[in-house]
């Protein structure tokens, strides 16, 4: 297995933070809540572990680490693994555990029980199933090839083939990273996937307790990425094509993270969620209602009411989109947005701030898109900027995700006194036209929410915000109360102190 790369080193911490692609290499919504969460509760001490894809897709850190973060290590799940090849033969025990799981993946069998404490029973996967046996055990290629004839004799076996050892050889890296991990009180993991399967895990092998917070709906997002992935074309005449067998890889890698995802449901002590919507489809993916609870995201309002002085008298005619230029953000519809208000306001200016390296192709793709419209005047693409000094030359900011959990960035704009115009996904119709009782919808709307990819009307709503100061001002109005009344930083940490406080009582009293 790959050797872990430590950054700090500590022999127990408090609290284990688990993130999936997150802080402190990628910048965005859920590494800045974890730095949030880590600075702001400083009588605690944190660790992290860090899981990425490959070695080479992350280098320098993005942000500070605090004092109270004593231990910080690296896996990567798809670097390559050099092992010997040796025949062996298998048990066929583990290769039944293995099977009805892979079975459970499938689409139309979401609902079969599935033993999972098999798999965390003793040393299931160092001696039941060590990974030698699922790399070159002959019952491991009998099972291969039996789920392939099965299933997917359409597709060329060598992409199956493939495609099975890369969606279960990060179980084998997962366990392995249990054997070196400090002590702690607390595992806390920020998504479900493979951080909260190392998460449960972590919590069944060190009776530790395990609190999940689920910022996008995990599985929603994985089912979108795998739907719109490109790594599954197959050449062939239209009259031999079935569209069910072509798409058996990308279902099957969606029911393989709605059932890691059912793990770690299953077994967290706390199911938090960022607002009611998110909540109700946890239940729906199996998700105990009894566990789950809502802890909105939360920011500092005071910092960010000092920005609202910096701004000028006149709305500037200046719209940011604040996030990874990355497709589930479908910056295609905002240049489209862009091109449809420039038929009103053609001085109107369109901001794209944020990283620009994470999706190389498809911020080619953008860029190409910009120029065929002709809007080079236009749309900047400023890549990460300093939020403090941009957002007081906005006169709007907004988000045309196809997928969102609570965007900070919202918050943040409400805070500087700027409205937002966004897709309706995840919290943003609740964030803009309020939701969480009768005083907050009693607030008004901050902005409008419009559906996916609704281009035309959001470009027609970018020019009415930018041209009528009355509505304007209203909307700054509502954001402004809405986010001092329900999203301060303070509710937000204390309730997290409270958490960890009794997770850690919960765990001394064992």
């Amino acid at each position: 297995m790959t050797k872990p790369k430590y950054i700090r080193k500590s022999e127990q911490v408090d609290i284990m933070l688990i993130g999936e692609g997150t802080y402190p290499f990628i910048r965005g919504g859920v590494s800045s809540w974890i730095y949030q969460l880590i600075i702001g509760l400083n009588n605690f001490t944190f660790g992290l572990v860090f899981i990425g894809s490959q070695s080479k897709n992350y280098s320098e850190i993005l942000y500070d680490l605090p004092e109270n973060l004593v231990h910080i290590e690296c896996h990567y799940l798809f670097d390559q693994v050099n092992l010997n090849p040796k025949k062996r033969k298998g048990c066929p025990y583990a290769m039944q555990v293995i099977d009805d799981l892979h079975e459970s993946f499938q689409q139309g069998t979401s609902n079969k029980k599935i033993n999972y404490d098999a798999i965390f029973e003793g040393n299931f996967l160092q001696e039941s199933m060590p990974y030698e046996d699922f790399m070159f055990g002959e019952l491991s290629w009998e099972f291969i090839k039996k789920k392939y004839y099965q299933n997917a004799n359409t597709v060329p076996f060598q992409e199956y083939f493939w495609s099975i050892r890369n969606m279960h050889q990060p179980i084998w890296l997962l366990d392995n990273i249990l054997k070196k991990l400090p002590i702690m009180k607390v595992v806390h993991s920020p998504s479900t996937g493979y951080a909260g399967y190392l998460s449960a895990t972590i919590s069944q092998v060190y009776n530790v307790p395990f609190l999940l917070t689920e910022h996008g709906i995990y599985t929603r997002e994985r089912k979108i990425d795998m739907m719109t992935a490109k790594w599954l074309e197959i050449d062939r005449p239209a009259i031999f094509s079935r569209p069910d067998q072509d798409d058996y890889l990308k279902n099957l890698w969606v029911g393989f993270f709605q059932k890691i995802g059912e793990i770690s449901y299953c077994k967290a002590s706390k199911v938090l969620s960022l607002f009611n919507a998110a909540r109700d489809i946890q239940i729906t993916l199996g998700a105990p209602a009894y566990k789950s609870e809502v802890i909105a995201n939360g920011i500092d309002i005071d910092f960010y009411g000092k920005l609202i002085e910096k701004r000028a008298d006149k709305i500037p005619p200046i719209i940011g989109l604040i996030g990874r230029i990355v497709s589930i953000k479908d910056i295609h519809t905002f240049i489209r947005a862009i091109r449809v208000a420039t038929t009103k306001l053609p001085e109107v200016q369109g901001w794209l701030i944020g990283p620009l390296d994470e999706d190389e192709k498809y911020v080619l793709e953008c860029k190409s898109m910009v120029k065929v419209l002709k809007l080079e005047n236009n749309i900047k693409f400023l890549g990460f900027q300093n939020i403090h000094e941009i957002l007081p030359q906005l006169g709007l900011t907004t988000l045309t995700s196809i997928s969102e959990g609570m965007p900070l960035v919202i918050l943040e704009s409400f805070a500087a006194g700027i409205p937002c115009i966004a897709t309706d996904v995840g919290s943003c119709r609740e964030l803009i036209q309020g939701g969480i009782d009768d005083e907050d919808v009693k607030f008004g709307c901050a902005g409008k929410v419009f559906s996916i990819a609704n281009a035309n009307e959001i470009g027609k709503s970018y020019v009415q915000y930018l041209t009528d100061k009355k509505l304007w001002a209203s909307a700054q109005a509502a954001g402004l109360a809405r986010v001092k009344k329900y999203y301060n930083k303070t509710l937000f940490l204390a309730k997290y102190r409270q958490l960890y406080v009794d997770a850690i009582n919960k765990k001394e009293s064992l």
